[in-house]
């Protein structure tokens, strides 16, 4: 597919140039864009594919969750409904889409997790709750101007960041570059463990960050025990197994469990992929699966792969926490 992205150079410059006219058109306010009296904390990217929004909001939930109420709101992509939708116990990934529901499925005693597409009736319909959010976290929205997001958190990965990047449809960019002046923190997803110091200051220097900007790095950690609906084991006995992904970039994931010296095979999907009967019947010839927790979520309502399935949970970790807290704190201090 990538001599077809070549030949479509073409229309590079055309949607470079819709996509800054249109930036261009809120940053004079000829385009509504709503802005709210509590603090709205925007994660996104300026890239297609995954560049780790879902392990970020999950950070930002376990950062604030003790001290602050907290709302996430997503569209909900390729979900079956419509408009707004607050979680509940009868949602499903197919109602609310994977990444929200695995919100909801890791906290939803603690938090109120909604999708809706227009993000602007997202939040009016949130501040009606009985239980209103004192912040509200936009997952996937950096594009979404409609609201003014009082703080903008904005990812791109170690391995494609988008400085090196071009617009779609050769490239991967949403929009052009300079739209990461909109962001109050840039994090540098997915980096080796073994980043120097010299190596973030030739990111740093590449990202040239605005003066009020802050540059952070971020990376994965594996879980050493995996889940299912019931058991959790250790990842290091679980052998011999089928590696179900549909995601992005499997790439890390693998890496990983070769790295433990682990024996499998890999069925790898495409980003967000509906499973079919085709597969589901495939899979139910494996004997053990191990998937990510992102499609762990489309894949446990089927009851015939409940005693094999189990997922990897993952997190991140930014290279200076504390003044990252400090950071958002600082915001929302100012905000509340």
């Amino acid at each position: 597919m990538k001599w077809i992205r070549i030949l479509l150079f073409p229309i590079v410059p055309v949607y470079y140039c819709v996509t800054r006219i249109r930036n261009l058109l809120f940053d004079l306010k000829i385009k509504q864009s709503t802005k709210f009296d509590l603090p709205v904390i925007c994660v996104g990217n300026l890239s297609v594919g995954g560049t780790g929004k879902t392990p970020m909001i999950e950070y930002l939930i376990r950062l604030l969750n003790d001290k602050y109420t907290l709302a996430t709101l997503s569209r909900g992509y390729k979900r079956s409904t419509k408009g707004f939708q607050l979680a509940s116990t009868s949602s499903s990934a197919r109602t609310l889409g994977d990444e929200p529901y695995q919100f909801y499925n890791k906290f939803k005693n603690s938090i109120s997790v909604a999708v809706d597409g227009d993000r602007v009736n997202g939040i009016k319909q949130l501040l009606k709750l009985q239980k209103k959010p004192q912040i509200i976290l936009l997952d996937d929205a950096f594009q979404h101007r409609r609201v003014t997001a009082g703080f903008n958190i904005l990812l791109t990965t170690f391995n494609n960041p988008y400085f090196k990047d071009i617009m779609l449809p050769t490239g991967d960019l949403r929009e052009p570059k300079n739209g990461s002046k909109r962001a109050d923190v840039i994090v540098v997803t997915k980096c080796p463990d073994t980043m120097s110091l010299e190596d973030k200051a030739a990111y740093r220097s590449a990202i040239a960050p605005l003066k009020h900007q802050h540059v952070f790095f971020s990376t994965i950690t594996y879980a050493e025990t995996i889940h299912s609906k019931s058991l959790h084991i250790a990842l290091k006995t679980f052998n011999n197994f089928t590696l179900v992904t549909g995601i992005a970039n499997a790439s890390p994931l693998v890496s990983f469990l070769k790295h433990k010296g682990l024996d499998f095979d890999h069925l790898n999907y495409k980003d967000h992929y509906e499973f079919n009967d085709t597969d589901i019947a495939l899979f139910k010839t494996k004997e053990k699966i191990l998937t990510t927790e992102k499609d762990f979520m489309r894949l446990r309502k089927y009851k015939n792969l409940e005693n094999k399935l189990f997922y990897l949970p993952i997190t991140i970790n930014i290279d200076a926490p504390d003044t990252f807290k400090m950071c958002l704190e600082n915001y929302i201090t100012k905000t509340l």
